[in-house]
């Protein structure tokens, strides 16, 4: 019976002995990885050396997934053919510099960032928020967001949704349709709503025009509160 021939150990055994013969150093196949190199997850290059991730292998365990990878790193500025290739890729990158992002600016009206997103709020948050409404922290913070402790105590919850799912819309959001949607609170929005860049963003509404106009309509006003004769009523 014939044994198959492992013709990329039997072709790097060639090579290990010719290095042999030149420099008269031992070498041994055990010593050299003969997998190819495939699924590159990652390529890091320096002014000296090229270094790519690949082969990524992920054991998944019942508490923990344990993951390996390979590395091959190369000082490729002593390499003509491979500094020209890093070069090649320089030029591409000069080339692409000002490329910009389908999208810098929000379509008016789109609030697609307002739905499937929870933005976090600070106690600063829910203090502007309840300044804004003229009401107290305790109220804003029980009738408005969705409470969660935070490990630096710096985040207090969310901003609730008005249906308890995450594709659902902000509670603040008003209009009735993509390109009528405004924000209902925007002078007291949470930092992290004023934070957000629309830049390169892809959930925006694709059919909405940029340089429509579009003016907001009536703000967000909170349900009236029970006077304090009521509230001893329902008690």
């Amino acid at each position: 019976m014939h044994e198959t021939i492992d013709l990329i150990a039997h072709s790097a055994m060639r090579d290990l002995l010719a290095i042999t013969r030149k420099t008269g150093q031992p070498t041994t196949i055990a010593l050299l990885d003969t997998v190819p190199m495939e699924h590159v997850q990652e390529i890091e290059i320096t002014e000296e050396h090229i270094t790519v991730t690949y082969n990524q292998k992920t054991t998944f365990k019942y508490n923990v997934n344990e993951i390996s990878h390979k590395e091959w790193s190369y000082k490729y500025n002593e390499d003509p053919e491979f500094v020209k290739a890093i070069g090649a890729v320089i030029e591409l990158a000069r080339k692409h510099l000002r490329d910009v992002p389908d999208n810098i600016a929000c379509p008016p009206g789109c609030a697609e960032c307002c739905s499937g997103y929870e933005p976090f709020v600070s106690r600063a948050d829910v203090q502007r928020i309840a300044d804004h409404f003229k009401m107290s922290y305790e109220e804003t913070l029980a009738e408005y967001v969705v409470a969660r402790d935070s490990a630096d105590g710096f985040v207090v919850g969310y901003l609730r949704k008005v249906e308890d799912d995450i594709a659902s819309q902000c509670v603040f959001l008003k209009g009735n349709t993509s390109g009528r949607h405004y924000c209902g609170i925007y002078d007291a929005r949470p930092h992290d709503c004023g934070a957000f860049t629309p830049i390169g963003c892809e959930d925006v509404d694709a059919s909405l025009r940029h340089d429509r106009k579009f003016e907001p309509g009536s703000p967000f006003k909170p349900k009236p509160r029970p006077t304090t004769a009521k509230r001893k009523l329902r008690r």
